[in-house]
């Protein structure tokens, strides 16, 4: 299992990569892996590299989502990266309802969006009205 998972912090960005088929258990441990980094580098910005990720069945992103139901207070912002729509789709799935963005095969993408994208919701709470105006949204 352990060669099917690789995390690790690069750049103010935690990376993680799985290959294969995931599984719950894995995508288990991926969460514990993501949240200890997220605590020790004070990092939310999270790089889901699914490239060489194969097609689980739908119970394994709906574990993934009530996995994130279970840490709703940490506000993780999430770059996805696959290959195909059939994982595009069960990514939407896992994590439809957090700051997400999903993108196909393009890494440089979303490592600029974790990095420079738009601001959060949770960002904007804090801004005024007036700082509010400056923001575009899609």
């Amino acid at each position: 299992m352990k060669d099917q998972l690789w995390i690790e912090p690069v750049g103010g960005v935690i990376i993680a990569r799985m290959r294969g088929v995931p599984t719950e258990a894995l995508l288990k441990e991926c969460q514990e892996r993501i949240l200890n980094l997220v605590k020790d580098t004070e990092q939310g910005l999270i790089l889901h590299d699914c490239l060489e990720m194969e097609t689980p069945q739908v119970e394994v992103p709906i574990a993934q989502w009530k996995l994130d139901e279970q840490v709703s207070s940490v506000h993780l912002r999430r770059a996805v990266v696959v290959p195909n729509t059939r994982l595009a789709y069960l990514a939407r799935l896992a994590f439809g309802e957090g700051d997400v963005k999903v993108f196909y095969n393009d890494m440089a993408a979303a490592l600029a969006w974790l990095k420079n994208g738009e601001p959060s919701p949770e960002t904007l709470k804090g801004l005024s009205p007036k700082e509010n105006l400056g923001t575009v949204r899609h």
